[in-house]
């Protein structure tokens, strides 16, 4: 998904398939790996349990669809995400795991999912929130595909409140992730971050997007604001 606007979906689905041979391997250089601790939190605050039924949004090659996983044993995980060749990594990955649930990839708009009301037990979402062109309407989906008491956790960077937290991430941004995204050959491809942290609701103005939906919120804040998580009771 995307944070440009919502007539260059095409365009931008094709951003993310191009990057998709180098997504974990940036990931990982990105965050210094963290990414893999924070996404077992988020995990945790979804409140996963064995027997589940769980879906994952924006699910890239599928590092919290198979936490989930190992969550929900000998329920159900779905991943969901607008690149397939994201989505390829990810059946590649589950098929060179050990994944102890019922596991499946769809490729769908998580604008306009494809399901019923009242599908899931809990559901997941890393780094996608930030990206998608209407973030209402995508809480409204997860709201309603989630079955009564089901909880959702998503996790996403944030611009911090804190000015010298609020310098150190475009020094981060412009010393580190573009010098990386360049030697990797994805200059363009990386340039959306900058703008879509601009523009992403802060902690705060999440939980009052996500009570409009109907859900019961709350927002972890994970370095000093850099990170966090909303977490949702339905």
């Amino acid at each position: 998904m995307s944070a440009y606007p919502r007539a260059n979906a095409a365009e931008i689905q094709g951003i993310f398939n191009r990057i998709a041979p180098v997504y974990d391997q940036f990931n990982d250089r990105l965050s210094f790996r963290l990414h893999r601790l924070w996404k077992r939190m988020t995990v945790k605050w979804s409140g996963a349990k064995p027997g589940d039924r769980a879906l994952d949004l924006c699910c890239g090659s599928g590092d919290l669809a198979l936490l989930l996983a190992k969550s929900v044993r000998r329920g159900e995980v779905v991943g969901v995400d607008y690149s397939s060749e994201l989505l390829a990594i990810a059946r590649d990955r589950a098929r060179q795991a050990f994944v102890p649930a019922s596991l499946s990839w769809i490729e769908a708009d998580v604008l306009s999912l494809p399901w019923e009301d009242e599908q899931f037990d809990c559901a997941t979402m890393g780094y996608g929130l930030r990206n998608v062109t209407d973030i209402p309407r995508c809480l409204q989906e997860l709201y309603r595909v989630l079955k009564p008491q089901a909880q959702a956790a998503i996790l996403d960077f944030h611009r911090p409140d804190a000015p010298i937290l609020q310098g150190f991430q475009d020094y981060y941004l412009s010393q580190y992730v573009v010098p990386l995204a360049e030697e990797l050959g994805l200059a363009a491809e990386y340039a959306y971050i900058s703008p879509s942290l601009a523009r992403f609701p802060k902690g705060k103005n999440q939980v009052q997007l996500a009570r409009q939906v109907g859900f019961q919120a709350v927002h972890y804040p994970i370095l000093g604001g850099l990170m966090g998580v909303l977490q949702l009771h339905k």
